[in-house]
């Protein structure tokens, strides 16, 4: 028998889970990690906490799954992208890791967009913005804020990068993560040098790893130090995943033109596969061969969602939890009795790209209780879902539904109002970790279990059901959009008087 291991680092926690090739989980395991907000707009994750969570998931994923260390062919591992790490000569971490929320780097984004090179083609059409969350703004701060750790740094990476050298000792990138957010363009032009040249940034360069393994490509097998960390043999392969939501699309099964991968959690991300490459002002890519060969991928994201609904259960304390919430909330009329929200917590990705905004809460009153909350919050995350929808229906890519996975796909309010507001079907996979079963699926093809990606998709996944849209709640979802909308406009106008 042949098994793999699907490892997803994400923003709170590192799950580990054991698959067999009909992607069966048969076990799994977590590693959790500390995130801390050193002032607004800053998060920041110890690189160390990471590998240590691995050797946790990892060890209590075999435990369950019960099966012979010796029959694991291969594992592979997604992780949160841009989170950036700064490495001593040594590969010790000489600062915690910015994490991808982390938006400081807001003016060295705007440094970034005033340089008009050929590679912000990806960003927004050229016009921008660029985020602060990506990795030559991060680098610029560095340098502008911390030079003397810059200098220092012998490497300048990601997480995914990082746990890829603890476990195979061999620095590479993913071409998942360079085409996403470093601007590397495969066919046009490979690395940004004019780019880092322009911000006197030509350093950065020799900081990166400087090969690029696309997801599925084999990268070593396990160092002795990491066999033993996991429980595993030496032998076990190693294979590229890269970021976290875009290696969920395999685990979602979305390989096919109109279909859009909704990956949730901390935050979402719309993933739209098209046969030919885009360029549309809001939204990011489209990227060449980042996650299918021949295939390009249009992303559009949210900051802040999943952490919103976390922040509300923190705040109400163990009054309230959510099963609760979800159950009072579906009883209220889509427009939560008159509570908008905006769900710009951590700032917004897109269509706006807009770092400085913030969330908020309008038309309060007495009688607006936490399940009034709770569901306006929702509502403004999947408004701005459907905000990033309308992006790419305008640039003419034929939307046929949405396949979602992650924390969203386990609450039932939040899949009608998503469906709802999108006007589309919206199909649940049986696998609600997603980018496990990804980085599972490419561990397969890597190891030469299935000849392909497509394959492997065909054998190990499966859609469990299909939440179609009520044609009321979408005419008066319709309704509310503008209401939505007017609020960022509002209080951006607000923001600009002081």
């Amino acid at each position: 028998m042949a098994y793999v291991i699907g490892i997803d680092g994400g923003t709170e926690s590192l799950r580990a889970h054991v698959f067999d090739l009909a992607g069966t989980s048969l076990g799994s395991g977590v590693g959790r990690y500390q995130t801390d907000f050193p002032a607004p707009g800053r998060a920041e994750q110890a690189p160390m906490d990471w590998w240590a969570a691995l050797g946790v998931a990892v060890r209590a994923a075999l435990a369950e799954a019960q099966v012979p260390a010796r029959e694991i062919a291969a594992l592979c591992l997604d992780t949160t992208s841009c989170t950036v790490v700064a490495l001593d000569e040594t590969g010790r971490p000489l600062r915690p890791a910015i994490l991808w929320m982390d938006v400081r780097a807001e003016q060295e984004a705007e440094a970034v967009l005033a340089t008009g090179d050929a590679a912000l083609a990806l960003n927004g059409a050229g016009h921008g913005p660029i985020s602060a969350e990506w990795m030559i703004p991060k680098a610029l701060w560095l340098k502008r804020h911390q030079a003397a750790l810059y200098r220092q740094a012998a490497t300048i990476c990601e997480y995914q990068d990082f746990l890829m050298q603890r476990l195979t000792g061999r620095l590479v990138a993913s071409l998942t993560n360079v085409a996403m957010r470093w601007h590397y363009r495969k066919n046009a032009g490979g690395w940004p040098l004019s780019l880092l040249e322009a911000l006197d940034l030509a350093d950065l360069f020799m900081k990166w790893p400087q090969e690029i393994v696309a997801p599925g490509g084999l990268v070593g097998t396990l160092t002795a130090e990491a066999a033993a960390h996991l429980a595993l043999p030496c032998a076990t392969k190693v294979i590229q995943g890269g970021a976290d939501a875009f290696i969920g699309m395999i685990g979602l099964g979305v390989a096919e033109p109109g279909q859009v991968a909704l990956i949730t959690g901390s935050s979402h991300l719309q993933l739209a596969v098209c046969r030919h490459e885009l360029r549309v002002p809001g939204l990011w890519g489209s990227y060449a061969d980042v996650v299918y060969p021949g295939r390009h991928v249009l992303e559009g994201g949210q900051t802040s969602s999943g952490s919103m609904i976390a922040w509300l259960d923190r705040l109400l304390g163990e009054g309230y939890d959510l099963d609760r919430l979800n159950r009072e909330a579906s009883v209220i009329a889509p427009g939560a009795d008159g509570l908008v929200a905006l769900d710009h917590f951590q700032g917004n990705r897109n269509p706006y790209t807009d770092a400085a905004s913030r969330g908020a809460l309008v038309g309060l009153t007495l009688g607006h209780g936490p399940a009034h909350i709770f569901r306006a919050m929702i509502e403004s995350i999947c408004l701005g879902t459907r905000l990033i929808l309308d992006r790419m229906r305008a640039a003419g890519v034929p939307l046929s539904e949405l396949i979602v996975g992650g924390g969203a796909s386990r609450s039932p309010l939040w899949l009608q109002i998503h469906a709802d507001t999108a006007n589309l079907p919206v199909k649940v996979a049986s696998c609600t970790d997603a980018p496990a079963l990804g980085s599972a699926i490419l561990a397969a093809v890597g190891a030469g279990l299935f000849p392909d990606v497509r394959a492997g998709i065909a054998a190990m996944t499966t859609i469990d059901r299909t939440v179609t849209p009520d044609p009321a709640a979408a005419a008066r979802y319709d309704a509310l959009l503008a209401r939505y909308v007017t609020l960022y406009q509002a209080l951006k106008t607000w923001r600009s008087a002081f």
